[in-house]
């Protein structure tokens, strides 16, 4: 007798991760972003020390419009990660935990990282620029 097909428990077709595991997930991949982004921070510190021409080099690159991505990627991450981790440090604390809770703070994070980036890049690429 052949044996019944069942679908998989959850089944992989339906089932979609809550907003919360999609955005812990996300927490550890801007976490690794970050730290092999941290190596852009060292050639920075890098083209400073070896000189005006090197800096300059630097500087081209990172100006260039793939450099610019770049960049913002890592702000953006920065700040999604900086907001994700205050939020881990409050549920750590036992806040937050009630699925209510844990809705309306996946919401602000993502609401404060949009806003929080844009307000940096626009320092970053028009006030800061500036000078």
């Amino acid at each position: 007798m052949a044996a019944q097909q069942r679908p998989l428990s959850p089944h992989l077709q339906i089932y979609r991760l809550p907003l919360a595991a999609r955005l812990s997930i996300m927490h550890r991949g801007t976490g690794v972003f970050l730290s092999l982004g941290a190596f852009a921070l060292a050639a920075w510190i890098i083209a400073i020390a070896a000189g005006q021409a090197e800096y300059d080099q630097f500087l081209r690159c990172a100006g260039s419009i793939p450099g610019i991505v770049l960049l913002l990627a890592m702000l953006a991450s920065f700040v999604f990660h900086l907001f994700t981790g205050i939020r881990h440090l409050l549920w750590d604390a036992l806040w937050g935990l009630e699925n209510p809770r844990v809705d309306t703070t996946n919401w602000i994070v993502i609401m404060l990282t949009i806003v929080v980036t844009a307000i940096l890049a626009w320092i970053a690429f028009t006030v800061g620029g500036a000078a």
